[in-house]
């Protein structure tokens, strides 16, 4: 037996069922199937055994199919690419595969893959390759090129087989977005040819093999991608609309959606083999960029984190029920999270029959989208609701595992709540407070059970928000933290353990940065040029705009307390009392620093606030010294907190910055932007701003130290 033919038995194993070859991919060691370097040659080798047994028997079509539970192929071996030193070394491996899906493609008998689970990427690309797709109808099947997420495009054939399969406007949604597709999303779509329950998916997919390749296919296009896809003035306007509208989001800092526009449309105008020739180069390109570098390492990152619960050696408890005190638009999110992503019965605990109603329509509003886009079943949207319940006593809260305290940012009023749930509820039961502000040892101060107690920030709006801070005081037990780590995964979220401090890490960073946006603004640089200025950098909004959605009387409320505790950097600029005064609170009463009145068109600036702040606006900086000015102020203050231990190391406090406020990802946090800057160069530019505008630019001690030392941070 050949080296090859023994790895494939290894990740494939064979068999013939009813005239069929059945190949179930099962990867040895690994939770999912992934395509490693040497899948090419592996699955060869079993095409080959497959071949033989023609010869001997009577062999009518082929399946493959996953030996994994919930995951068909989640795609390609993201460290594979890592290995490439070249760009010619990257387009060889879309190469190969290239060739292995021609052959699969080829194939003498249909072959079918029978799908359950997540189908992406490189899986997709594999399944897209077969004559034939069988898909299961469980929630957990989802089908997409998600590629685009890491700075890549699909390089195993997916620009070119999905547009012939679901229509070029279709493909270039799904791949453009990384978007995935659900099981009835994917049989409408035609990209999947059947979809049956998981128990007759093997018996399915072996009928199907047995009936021969499929005819000629008919894309399922509505009536506008008729009139743009299937003459050649309508394909130029598309691709020109969608060049457009892709420039107006990336603001050019994203090469890969760029050049996946341009392969697709190669492939449309000059065929097939010229749209994988040039799918294989562009790839190879796209490895090399330090774009597509930093999002790899976030992707690499984040799977890191999964397996650290951040209490030692202390294993999560289960946590079979949850309470939310507060039924305010946090605590709406926070039980919608919990009982309906997390499947936790959760009981919403607040003073008034309406709070609980408020908070419980948030969810059911939510159900009734899913169900409306046919997502979820009226019985399953009912099913999840039924999770939810609520109380304005203490009733039905004595056996919940953990209380999420979403109540106002009093100090006092914490207190209380601390000694409620304490009195009510069981001796293990953890106490997680959502303050974004005051610091948990203040919030745990009076507390019987010190150790129960322990932060839980999340962002607003909590059901699209990545990320939630675990805060843990000097008292918090290891097992406390594990659980409440657990818990927010649970839910969907991405948990960083942060040290107990005012602020914590997210709203440390983030208030700086947005004080040096106020001080442009009373300088006169103009609001919209301030906001431009750093959405062209690549954050998702301008900290201004942010400002409004937040809510100006929530940062209001904030400074202070970082002043108290941190210095005098953080001190707000007090003109801005004067917005307060004039009862400008942002987007929540229609009155900020944007207008909020008339259609849906770019905001307009309202020209109001520069008179109540005395301000003649007048651009006078360039837009490179605006981003300059107030990313310098997070960076620094991203590194005062890896010196002073509120963030454990450099990799959560690059997750915590692009998931909690939008850093732009394709830079790959503070701290790998800090070290593509030269800590030295940062430093220097700190200096001379220090110089210029006052002492909230000095360099911190540590930068100053890795500067001297020729130190980075990865």
């Amino acid at each position: 037996m050949s080296e090859q033919t023994a790895m494939a038995q290894q990740a494939f194993q064979l068999a013939f069922e009813q005239e069929v070859a059945v190949i179930t991919m099962d990867v040895p060691g690994e939770s999912v199937n992934t395509l490693k370097a040497e899948f090419a040659e592996q699955i060869r080798a079993v095409l080959q055994q497959v071949r033989s047994q023609m010869a001997d028997q009577s062999v009518r079509g082929v399946v493959l199919i996953s030996g994994k539970t919930n995951s068909f192929v989640a795609g390609a071996d993201i460290a594979m690419l890592d290995a490439c030193s070249t760009a010619a070394e990257a387009e060889s491996l879309a190469l190969a595969g290239h060739q292995v899906f021609a052959e699969l493609e080829q194939f003498p008998v249909p072959v079918v893959a029978a799908i359950h689970g997540t189908c992406l990427g490189g899986g997709l690309e594999l399944a897209m390759a077969c004559h034939w797709r069988v898909i299961t109808d469980h929630e957990k099947t989802r089908l997409g090129l998600p590629e685009v997420q890491l700075g890549l495009l699909p390089g195993g054939g997916g620009t070119q087989r999905l547009p012939r399969l679901v229509g070029i406007a279709k493909s270039l949604d799904m791949m453009l977005t990384g978007k995935q597709l659900r099981a009835k999303q994917a049989l409408k779509a035609k990209l999947a040819d059947d979809m049956v329950p998981e128990s007759i998916l093997l018996d399915t997919a072996i009928a199907l093999a047995k009936t021969g390749k499929p005819g000629k296919r008919q894309v399922q296009r509505d009536l506008m991608a008729k009139v743009l896809e299937t003459n050649g003035l309508g394909r130029q306007l598309l691709f020109s609309q969608a060049n457009k509208q892709l420039l107006a989001k990336t603001k050019g800092n994203y090469p890969a959606p760029e050049a996946i526009l341009a392969v697709v449309r190669h492939g449309i105008e000059r065929g097939m083999k010229a749209g994988l020739a040039k799918e294989a180069k562009e790839f190879g390109k796209l490895v090399m960029t330090p774009e597509s570098e930093s999002l790899r390492q976030l992707f690499f990152a984040t799977t890191e984190m999964k397996k650290d619960f951040g209490g030692g050696d202390a294993k999560p408890a289960a946590v079979n029920k949850a309470v939310v005190l507060g039924g305010g638009l946090m605590g709406g999110g926070i039980a919608n999270v919990t009982a309906i992503k997390a499947g936790i019965p959760t009981r919403i605990k607040d003073i008034s029959e309406q709070g609980i109603s408020h908070a419980l329509q948030y969810s059911y509003d939510r159900l009734q989208q899913q169900v409306k886009r046919r997502f979820l079943s009226k019985s399953q949207s009912i099913a999840k609701m039924a999770k939810l319940s609520g109380t304005v006593s203490y009733s039905g809260v004595k056996d919940a595992d953990i209380v999420v305290e979403a109540v106002f940012e009093d100090l006092s009023l914490k207190h209380q709540m601390v000694a409620d749930i304490e009195a009510n509820c069981s001796a293990h039961t953890i106490f997680a407070s959502n303050t974004s502000s005051l610091p948990i040892a203040d919030i745990a101060a009076h507390a019987k059970r010190p150790e129960n107690v322990i932060g839980l920030h999340y962002f607003s709006p909590v059901d699209k928000m990545p990320l939630v801070e675990v805060i843990a005081h000097e008292k918090t037990s290891d097992q406390t933290i594990a659980t409440t780590v657990a818990f927010a995964r649970k839910q969907g979220k991405t948990p960083i353990v942060v040290k107990d401090g005012a602020g914590f890490y997210v709203n440390r960073i983030l208030a700086l940065y947005v004080n040096e946006a106020a001080q442009l603004l009373l300088a006169g640089e103009p609001i919209d040029h301030i906001d431009r200025s750093l959405v062209q950098f690549g954050f998702p909004v301008g900290p201004m705009q942010l400002l409004d959605e937040v809510g100006i009387d929530v940062g209001s409320k904030i400074a202070p307390i970082l002043q108290q505790h941190l210095g005098e950097r953080f001190t707000a600029p007090s003109a801005f009392d004067k917005l307060l005064a004039d009862d400008r609170k942002g987007k929540k009463n229609k009155r900020g620093f944007y207008q909020y009145k008339g259609g849906k068109g770019a905001k307009k600036v309202d020209d109001g606030v520069y008179g109540l702040l005395g301000v003649t606006a007048k651009q006078s900086l360039r837009q490179d010294d605006v981003i300059e000015r107030c990313v310098l102020q997070m960076l620094n203050e991203a590194v005062r907190c890896l010196e002073e231990g509120i963030i454990q190391n450099a990799r959560d406090g690059d997750i915590g910055a692009i998931f909690g406020i939008g850093f732009p990802p394709f830079l790959g946090g503070p701290f790998r932007y800090l070290d593509s800057l030269g800590v030295a160069q940062v430093v220097s530019r700190l200096q001379s701003l220090a110089a210029a505008h006052g002492s909230r630019f000095e360099p911190c001690d540590k930068l100053l130290e890795m500067a001297e030392a020729g130190e980075s941070f990865y």
